[in-house]
């Protein structure tokens, strides 16, 4: 068995914002704080930190797509957005047999090169 634990493989995250002056938290993140007006600044991010988007939410709509591009080995593929326990709301994949509106959901990133140029972390509801 190979030990991987020598290299730093990072398992794909994506991050909320957070304005430091008021606690406001975002995503995806505004140029302007629209509670107290604080610029984040799109090179140091000064007085703006992030957090991981993770753990529970509650799916609010969903969808489901059946005319998918040439290359996808899937008859359909779902979307849905959710809202998060702090309120954020995001979009993504939902795959779960048979959605529903309000259920509660688990998130989690994965890395997605289904389009051409470099990958992307995607939100996949569980």
């Amino acid at each position: 068995m190979i030990d991987f634990s020598m290299y730093d493989v990072k398992e794909p995250t994506i991050e909320a914002w957070k304005c430091e002056s008021c606690g406001e938290i975002f995503y995806p993140a505004p140029m302007i704080c629209s509670k107290c007006g604080v610029r984040r600044d799109p090179v140091t991010n000064k007085g703006w930190s992030t957090f991981e988007m993770e753990g529970p939410c509650t799916l609010l709509t969903w969808t489901r797509v059946w005319n998918l591009p040439e290359g996808y080995n899937k008859k359909f593929l779902q979307f849905g957005i959710v809202e998060f326990e702090n309120g954020l709301r995001a979009s993504g994949r939902v795959e779960v047999e048979k959605p529903e509106t309000g259920m509660k959901l688990t998130t989690t990133v994965e890395e997605s090169d289904e389009r051409p140029g470099d990958p992307v972390n995607v939100f996949v509801f569980k």
